[in-house]
């Protein structure tokens, strides 16, 4: 019989991913743990090993569908299997959770209705985990016909995705009524019930729930205008970058604090240091000494290494430092994480961003490379930018946005003009978990140690 292939959940908090390009067809052989489909989520671009050896029957999910963790991509088949299943045209898939769910419901030789929200599951007994990002959407896969369903005693019809969703926003299901057959309710009855729910009550929103009914932009071509457009789907990293763009707008407080630092002595350091570096085969820039005073720094400011969990209204403060910088790549920002920075030494820290760099330009990185952050850096300065608003990439606290170091005058002590190498440090921060005074404390703990930078070998970690 053959094998369903299900989308693996490829890193902590990935629900859904886009089907970028299948690498071998329908018919073609597979050998266990080959490359046989290119997926990208809002993490990371990777290539999926076969999980068994076989032929790839049917690829059930086009190239640029995007589908949630767990949902059947693909149908694989013993070499012997192939000639017999042909013959009888096509497979039919496993059945989904929905169906399985329901089919105590539904009359004997009927097919339970799917409207296209549902998760299907490669394991019948395992049901998908909270969804944490409200702005993902599973695409449908398939849409079945619209059949009469019968329910039993006692019980709401709704497909599991309006249960979950009633789950997440704390709604009552057998409140909501419903628009499918016999009263079935789905995600939109859930999404409509919520929204005017919400209306009734507009001082006491639900924390943590999605914003509904935001109706999408509708862009117009000028009159006159419309050979000179051209039209590009919204996929792969840019919409991946766009949902997490617009999650980190809903879903902090973002507040901007704005400081400069003199890098003359930190130059001088630098610049003594680089050719013994090169000598142990590491390019070393200034991003490893941000990286450990940052990491001094918010072991004295928890705040600012914190998160929060809306679902559960706790403050998650994070006694570890895994920092994600933001790498342009050629189809848009990755941010690839180095991990426990508080333990690591300027050579160990800078071999890592260099690496992490590398990879994230040649798209190799794994989806433990891009995921668990507790705090983010942009160099804005490396392309010459004078200072910014950076996004915070949720679910972090705060980014640090380091920027171009440029030879400026400065009053000294004793009322001299000196020229000093100085730069802007940009920090943005969730004011729901750090107060203002507070996130210019840790700037100028960040400003202190790189302004003596001898002193981020005195402090303990």
């Amino acid at each position: 019989m053959p094998k369903e292939v299900v989308l693996p959940e490829l890193a902590e908090s990935v629900v859904e991913g886009e089907i970028l390009r299948w690498l071998v067809n329908e018919g073609d052989a597979l050998k266990k743990d080959q490359p046989f489909v290119e997926v990208m989520t809002d993490k990371v671009t990777v290539e999926l090993p076969s999980p068994y050896e076989g032929v790839l029957l049917q690829k059930l999910v086009k190239e640029g569908q995007v589908v949630p963790v767990h949902a059947p991509i693909a149908l694989i088949a013993e070499p012997g299997e192939v000639a017999a299943v042909v013959s009888d045209k096509k497979p039919a898939p496993a059945p989904s959770l929905q169906a399985q769910e329901e089919r105590s419901i539904v009359e004997p030789g009927q097919v339970a209705e799917d409207d296209g929200a549902s998760l299907s599951l490669f394991k019948p007994d395992n049901r998908p985990e909270q969804v944490k990002n409200p702005f993902t959407k599973a695409a449908p896969l398939a849409s079945g016909p619209s059949t009469t369903t019968l329910q039993a005693p006692g019980r709401v019809i709704a497909v599991p995705a309006a249960r979950k969703l009633a789950r997440e926003l704390g709604l009552d299901i057998a409140q909501i009524p419903g628009s499918g057959p016999n009263g079935r309710v789905r995600v939109e009855d859930v999404k409509a019930y919520a929204e005017q729910k919400s209306r009734a009550t507009p001082s006491a929103p639900e924390r943590g729930a999605p914003l509904l009914g935001l109706a999408p932009v509708q862009y117009k071509t000028p009159k006159g205008y419309e050979e000179l457009e051209t039209r590009v789907p919204l996929r792969g990293l840019r919409r991946a970058i766009a949902q997490q763009m617009m999650a980190s707008h809903l879903y902090t407080v973002r507040t901007l604090s704005v400081d400069e630092v003199d890098m003359t002595e930190l130059v001088a350091l630098r610049n003594r240091l680089k050719l013994e570096a090169e000598a142990q085969g590491v390019r070393l820039s200034y991003l490893p000494f941000i990286f450990k005073a940052v990491a001094v720094a918010l072991k004295k400011f928890p705040a600012l290494n914190s998160s929060l969990d809306e679902a559960r209204q706790e403050v998650v403060l994070k006694h570890y430092v895994n920092i994600g910088m933001a790498v342009a790549a050629e189809n848009g920002l990755i941010v690839p994480v180095v991990r426990d920075v508080e333990r690591k030494s300027l050579l160990q820290i800078a071999r890592e961003i260099n690496d992490l760099a590398e990879k994230a330009r040649s798209g190799k990185l794994s989806p433990e490379e891009v995921s668990g952050s507790t705090f983010s850096i942009t160099n804005i300065g490396s392309i010459g930018a004078l200072f910014s608003f950076p996004i915070i990439n949720v679910p972090d606290a705060a980014i640090l946005g380091v920027h171009s170091i440029q030879k400026r005058p400065v009053v000294n002590e004793r009322d001299e003009i000196v020229v000093r190498q100085m730069m802007y440090l940009s920090l943005s921060f969730d004011h729901r978990l750090v107060d203002g005074a507070e996130a210019a404390r840790f700037t100028k703990e960040v400003i202190r140690l790189l302004e003596k930078p001898e002193r981020l070998f005195l402090e303990a970690l």
